[in-house]
């Protein structure tokens, strides 16, 4: 039975999104009446006829029957920007287990309470009459006035110029304004954010660029042999570090401006990667406007509402970009696609890379993915041919990758070196220092938070169950976070019987003191959250490291994050394999990514690059792998590993994510959850474990406990994701507990 009655949102873009209003939906219009439809409606006591936009139904309401109004019709939705993008978030709604209202403030560029920024000019109404009625005032002594209606004489002016020209007083204008005799115009001027930069020519295309944008083309239809194809399936573009893979992302934006289209570029955290920024302001200056993090709600409002006018055409950012409201997209760009920074941490919790391929569909948009270190998942659907792979796989201007050197963290404790510098490492550093280069110390912080290795042989301790590394609690218990496994904390390395069995804690700061006592006469920069604190402290920092203003960077993710420092020579990946340890499925990736990333920062300007990667762990395949920049040997690896455990994207993985106040009353309610996946699923197609503990149990006084459910098929997790929302809908005792679902 067709639902008898919508909500209705009227003003999509108030703070707070107004309130939904109940209307009833004819019977006529119930099969084309969903989520994200637009609609017509009568609102108000005069009944004048609007849009509005579903965001949810009903089969009854508490409403008196008399007072619900019908709606008058149900419209393509289509039809604007902001109508596509309430159809995007009645997807995300049902994909990711968020409620309609949490997904349209997800999507919608709300407006913000701040105060608009206005322009006033003040001009004559008679501007011919000016001379006669300047004498006029004179001659009655009206002097401020005179001066006013003379300094107009010559055309219209700002009211503040005009108050200091004339020296006059705002409220002498206002008065003349009063009298007809000025007219005042307010004009609100939108707060602009673009970065200042000389424009440049486009770049000249080496031979395996062209060939890339050639295929990217043809895929699209794009090209003339092409035109007219109807598949577009997103492309992921895999291009070596130094490749030179901004130059495509240009050349493929330049295609749809040319088409009167707007494009989107995703990068991963815009305050981070500033002369990304710049490449493309450089190529499409004024055109282009950026999001980021640290911009005030009326600076992000305004870059929103100047890509609803057209005012620009490119907007660069993090994942929030990726619902501009342009009114006629034509590209998706995701730079670095695989960065953790493109899933959302709240609800909902979604995958940018999946939310550009559905925006890509709803608005006839292309989406290219670009990565030197792509995701296994969008690797895994180039190999099933969802998506088209175009690669790059030497670096730009012919230079080579960097000579790379493994140093065994295990051999230099056997040989007295305690430091958190190999001996191999700082060799090369006195060597390449003297030599006039720059060095960039990368400290691998994933995974140190409560993971116990052996410093001695490199052993970690696993789950028996999940092969995940186990995370050391505060009871002195070591715990999964899949399955809840424990066991007692272990004083001993059961591999080799040393007692230098622990976690490993050392931070930025230690790594500066040491490196400047061994180094003392460098000029070192530290780089983390105590040294970027401010609206530009990433970009001070890169740009002074830029102009040869230190010799050492120190940093954890940040500062490998797609950096171009020609005078780098040496990278040193300091706790390679540390992040190894994460208690995820994704440790070896994220491993893997990490490396390659790091080593790819050497070598990219005339001088050839070396790197060090020092690690307890020199035969695993993501170490070797990433020395090596070889993603093809990693993925092989990866992937089978990812088969055999059924873990995504060989299989489905659905994590339902509790949190309350009341923990006892939290574990019985994902002890309820658990319980009601194998009423739902009696056959035992879906493998659930937990509930245990989260990575962090305690979280602002809210314990955290998760359930992981596993099958082959995502279609099957989200038909159990809808059940089990719907149980626990019908279900109070589920009233002070916060229910999360993260498709992984």
């Amino acid at each position: 039975m067709k639902k008898c009655y919508a909500q209705v949102i009227v003003d999509i873009e108030a703070e707070e999104l107004d309130r939904p209003f109940t209307y009833r939906i004819p019977e006529e219009m119930r099969e084309d009446c969903v989520p994200g439809c637009s609609v017509r409606i009568p609102f108000g006591r005069n009944n004048r006829e609007i849009q509005g936009y579903v965001i949810g139904l009903s089969d009854e309401s508490t409403l008196p029957e008399e007072k619900i109004k019908n709606l008058l019709a149900v419209t393509a939705g289509g039809e604007t920007a902001e109508g596509r993008l309430v159809q995007l978030a009645a997807w995300m709604s049902r994909r990711y287990g968020s409620t309609m209202i949490r997904a349209m403030k997800t999507v919608l560029p709300l407006r913000k309470k701040v105060g608009a920024v206005t322009e006033r000019t003040v001009s004559l109404t008679d501007p011919a009459g000016a001379a006669s009625l300047a004498e006029t005032f004179e001659k009655k002594h009206f002097v401020a006035k005179a001066r006013i209606v003379r300094a107009l004489e010559s055309g219209p002016k700002d009211m503040r110029a005009l108050e200091k020209e004339a020296h006059v007083s705002a409220s002498v204008i206002r008065a003349l304004a009063g009298e007809g005799i000025v007219k005042i115009s307010v004009t609100e001027i939108l707060r602009r954010v673009t970065e200042e930069a000389e424009m440049c020519p486009p770049d000249v295309l080496t031979d395996s660029q062209a060939e890339v944008c050639e295929a990217i083309r043809r895929e699209w239809g794009d090209s003339c042999e092409s035109r007219g194809r109807a598949l577009r399936r997103p492309v992921l573009l895999q291009g070596i570090t130094g490749s030179g893979k901004t130059v495509v992302y240009t050349e493929l934006i330049a295609d749809a401006l040319e088409r009167g289209e707007q494009a989107i570029v995703l990068i991963p955290e815009i305050a981070l990667t500033w002369q990304t920024v710049l490449r493309f302001v450089r190529r499409f200056g004024d055109r282009v406007s950026f999001l980021h993090s640290r911009l005030s709600g009326g600076e992000r409002y305004d870059q929103m509402k100047a890509a609803r006018s057209g005012d620009v055409s490119v907007m660069v950012g993090p994942r929030s970009a990726l619902f501009t409201p342009f009114p006629k997209l034509g590209l998706i760009v995701i730079d670095e696609e695989h960065e953790e920074s493109y899933h959302s941490e709240l609800m909902p919790r979604y995958y940018a890379a999946e939310v550009a391929v559905k925006r890509g569909e709803i608005e006839g948009a292309r989406v290219l993915f670009g990565s030197a270190t792509p995701s296994v998942r969008s690797a895994y659907q180039v190999k099933t041919g969802d998506f088209l792979g175009v690669s790059l796989s030497s670096r730009f201007g012919g230079r080579s990758l960097p000579q790379t050197s493994i140093a065994d963290m295990r051999s230099e404790m056997k040989n007295g070196n305690r430091s958190i510098l190999s001996d191999i490492l700082r060799e090369k550093m006195e060597s390449h220092l003297a030599g006039g280069g720059q060095v960039m110390l990368f400290l691998n912080r994933r995974g140190y938070a409560g993971a116990v290795t052996c410093r001695s042989c490199g052993y970690v301790v696993k789950c028996p169950h999940c092969d995940v590394s186990l995370t050391r609690h505060s009871n002195g218990m070591l715990i999964c976070h899949y399955c809840g496994y424990e066991t007692p904390e272990l004083k001993s390395c059961p591999e080799c019987g040393s007692k230098h069995i622990s976690g490993i804690t050392v931070g930025t700061q230690q790594v500066e003191e040491i490196v400047g006592k061994a180094f003392p006469a460098a000029r070192i920069l530290r780089m983390d959250l105590d040294t970027t604190r401010g609206k530009e402290g990433h970009s001070r920092i890169l740009k002074s490291f830029a102009d040869g203003e230190a010799d050492i960077l120190i940093g954890t993710q940040m500062i490998v994050k797609g950096h171009d420092f020609p005078r780098v020579t040496l990278v040193g990946v300091l706790l390679a394999d540390l992040s190894l340890n994460e208690s995820d499925y994704r440790s070896g990736e994220r491993t893997y990514q990490l490396i390659a990333q790091a080593v790819g920062r050497a070598g990219r300007g005339e001088r050839p690059g070396e790197a060090v990667i020092q690690t307890y762990s020199p035969e695993h395949y993501a170490v070797t792998a990433g020395a090596a920049q070889d993603y093809e040997a990693f993925f092989r690896e990866e992937i089978a590993f990812r088969k055999l455990m059924q873990y995504p994207p060989a299989g489905g993985l659905l994590a339902i994510m509790g949190s309350s106040p009341d923990e006892e009353l939290l574990d019985t309610g994902m002890q309820y959850i658990r319980r009601y996946i194998g009423r739902i699923d009696p056959e035992g197609k879906l493998m659930a474990i937990g509930p245990a503990p989260a990575s962090v149990g305690k979280v602002r006084d809210q314990y955290r406990k998760v359930i992981y459910v596993r099958n082959t098929r995502k279609e099957q997790l989200i038909r159990a994701k809808d059940m089990i929302e719907e149980y626990i809908a019908l279900n109070r005792g589920f009233d002070e507990i916060h229910i999360m679902f993260d498709f992984q």
